[in-house]
């Protein structure tokens, strides 16, 4: 029996070092090697532990798998295909192909059994992280007693690049923190990237590197000995209070006689005289993409998973019956949906916010709303990159998160995640992909460019992940050009699938988190400051959700004329704008003011909205604190913003400096209406 199990377990592994070598040359274009050079790995883990259910991806207490070097996606497609999830081989054929659904990298949403999009390395070993937290978290909240209905592992693949990526080292230093003994890391050890030999230039003791995260290390083991992998898993899961690495020595494209422990394997089809090779070594004799059903058979997981998701429904009919409200409370969260009552506690927080009207940072007003909404949304699950006390993201219904030396932990809300702001953000679209939370987290806006891939990747995933970034421009001050944001806001308004709020005042930001929150497939931003804002007056409160709308009439500022002009601002130059908007009605010059908190919701509104707003034929100026690039495209005359670096001084003296001031504005919307001439007698 013994040499049966092998026998099949190398035809398991050999169908699918033929599935990634047919599909891509077919493709011209992919990675072969690691998909062949991790085929074994593969067997042990996908046959042998991983509990899921290819009928039902979505199942909720499957374990979740990420392959973090994605580049090697057709190790996840074949493993896909053969275990029967809705993959047939028509798409493995069509591999790399418009509008398939096994695209270059794996993409969340695209095919079914992708639990995250990967590529860009080292992120899906932090998506992992995440995910880790997010089942370790919810276990904590909802397991009661005997009942466990979140219950489940979290397995990576990564290699070399994974581990070279700075990211790397922040997620892994989190999972050894907070003893995530449920994420189970299998280290592809190929010793090969696109360069080559990677000993050059990776010269890290890997082993000893996540031992001193806090880390199990187990192995090195042979890769390519199935049993010997399944061991070393099998150990992994006993432990209790650590996360565990597994080290596996793989020969990179293996099976291919000229090409495997080659950098020329990672990442071209190995040709067909290569592939005829191939098989031959590796004593597969059928045709491209033919896989004989006894492979099939042994591959099958259907009637498993369909028996291990059946227990649980047992289990969890048991704990409905107990704990039917925590039940339901569960079903809900998974399911993404809000609490009932979330329309009213957003009514509510909006008014409260309007009714008092008060002076403060837009960081402060930021956390008064998160107050209201922290209470009423439990799923809510803030953090910040060791700037709590300046994103002001913690709340009184959010704890800190911490974890006790047995690996149990307190149930806290709040993720106290160190200066690891990349780790941060790829953690969060983890924790959302897991779902049961909407995760939010927070730093200086300025340093959301080492967030950015992570924010990207959100978007690109339509996840609901909510950034809060404080200090968002010159008005920090003193602090100087390293700090303050210029062309932060601008770009990240350039991300497809990403809102960006900067409001202006308590009303808008409690608008933007009830946007943010309600915004089931697309990420926010929520630029904030860190000066106090006045209170701007407001008439159309419901207007505000629409991105931008008309705060103030010529009237409004005691002038009874149809405007001329159109001002456009943005969070704390919606002052400047009102005020502008007073001096110019002194001068008897009729302006409008347009506060646009988020330029994308605003322009998804229909054409007539938009027109109402920014009427045509109106001359427009666009005030904000940041690069011009992206105002010349709503028609804008002229824009005050800064097309530099800023400086270190006083606020007040900054604004100043740059042209923020009532004055400045006020010459600028006069030149566009064309009744004053630019300085030096330029029109």
């Amino acid at each position: 029996m013994a040499n049966t199990a092998a026998s099949n377990t190398t035809l398991m592994a050999n169908a699918i070092r033929a599935l990634a070598m047919d599909a891509v040359q077919q493709a011209n274009s992919g990675h072969p090697g690691a998909p062949m050079g991790m085929a074994d790995i593969a067997v042990a883990l996908w046959n042998r532990h991983l509990r899921h259910n290819p009928a039902n991806p979505q199942w909720a207490d499957r374990d979740r798998f990420v392959l973090s070097n994605g580049h090697g996606s057709m190790l996840i497609y074949a493993l896909l295909h053969l275990t029967g999830y809705d993959l047939p081989m028509a798409e493995l054929k069509n591999f790399r192909q418009l509008h398939s659904k096994t695209p270059g990298h794996p993409e969340v949403g695209i095919t079914p059994g992708v639990e995250t999009t990967t590529g860009p390395l080292g992120q899906g070993i932090t998506n992992a992280v995440g995910l880790a937290l997010a089942e370790k978290m919810l276990a904590k909240e909802f397991n009661i007693d005997a009942h466990k209905i979140v219950d489940h592992y979290t397995y990576v693949f990564l290699g070399d690049g994974c581990l070279m990526e700075g990211i790397s080292h922040e997620a892994a230093s989190l999972a050894g923190a907070w003893k995530l003994n449920k994420l189970i890391a299998i280290y592809d050890d190929n010793g090969i990237s696109i360069d080559g030999q990677v000993a050059p230039w990776f010269a890290d003791n890997t082993a000893q590197r996540f031992e001193a995260y806090g880390w199990n290390v187990v192995g090195p083991v042979d890769g390519h000995d199935v049993d010997a992998v399944d061991a070393a898993i099998a150990k992994a899961k006993l432990s209790t209070d650590k996360p565990t690495l597994v080290i596996a020595k793989t020969h990179i494209g293996k099976g291919s006689p000229n090409r495997a422990n080659t950098a020329k394997a990672h990442g071209e089809p190995l040709g067909a005289e290569e592939i005829k090779l191939t098989r031959e070594s590796i004593g597969w004799a059928h045709e491209p993409f033919v896989i004989p059903q006894e492979v099939y058979a042994d591959w099958d997981a259907k009637a498993a998973g369909a028996s291990q998701e059946a227990a649980w429904d047992e289990r969890f009919e048991a704990y409905a019956t107990a704990h039917p409200e925590l039940a339901a409370e569960f079903l809900r969260r998974m399911a993404g949906v809000l609490p009932a009552d979330f329309a009213q506690t957003a009514v509510d927080a909006v008014v409260a916010a309007h009714t008092k009207g008060e002076t403060v940072a837009s960081r402060k007003a930021s956390q008064i709303a998160l107050e209201a909404f922290t209470a009423a949304v439990p799923e809510l699950l803030g953090g910040s990159a060791d700037l709590t006390g300046s994103n002001l993201t913690n709340t009184k219904s959010t704890p800190a998160f911490r974890v006790e030396a047995d690996g149990s932990s307190n149930g806290g809300r709040h993720i106290n995640y160190g200066v690891r702001e990349f780790g941060m953000a790829a953690i969060m679209n983890g924790v959302a992909l897991h779902g049961g939370y909407i995760p939010y987290g927070g730093t200086f806006l300025t340093f959301s460019d080492y967030s950015r891939n992570a924010i990207r990747m959100a978007a690109l995933m339509k996840q609901r992940v909510i950034h809060v970034f404080t200090h968002d421009s010159i008005g920090l001050g003193e602090d100087g050009p390293t700090h303050q944001s210029i062309e932060h806001v601008a770009s990240l308004r350039l991300i497809p699938g990403l809102d960006v709020w900067r409001p202006a005042d308590t009303t808008e930001t409690a608008v933007a988190w009830t946007m943010a929150i309600a915004s089931a497939t697309r990420p926010s931003v929520l630029a904030l400051s860190r000066q106090n804002l006045p209170y701007a007056p407001k008439t159309a409160v419901e207007d505000i959700s629409k991105g931008g709308y008309v705060l103030s009439e010529p009237a409004d500022a005691g002038l009874k004329k149809k405007a001329r002009g159109v001002i456009i601002a943005t969070g704390s130059e919606v002052q400047l704008a009102l005020h502008a908007q007073a001096s110019l009605a002194a001068q008897g010059i009729p302006v409008r003011v347009v506060s646009m908190p988020c330029t994308s919701v605003f322009d998804r509104q229909d054409a007539k909205y938009k027109q109402s707003v920014l009427p045509a034929g109106l001359p427009r100026v666009a005030v904000e604190m940041g690069v011009t690039d992206g105002w010349w495209k709503y028609g804008c005359a002229a824009v005050v913003g800064i097309d530099s670096y800023g400086e270190s001084a006083p606020a007040p003296v900054l604004f100043k400096h740059f042209g923020f001031t009532t004055e400045n504005v006020v010459d600028t919307v006069k030149v566009a209406l064309g009744i004053a001439k630019l300085k030096g007698g330029k029109r």
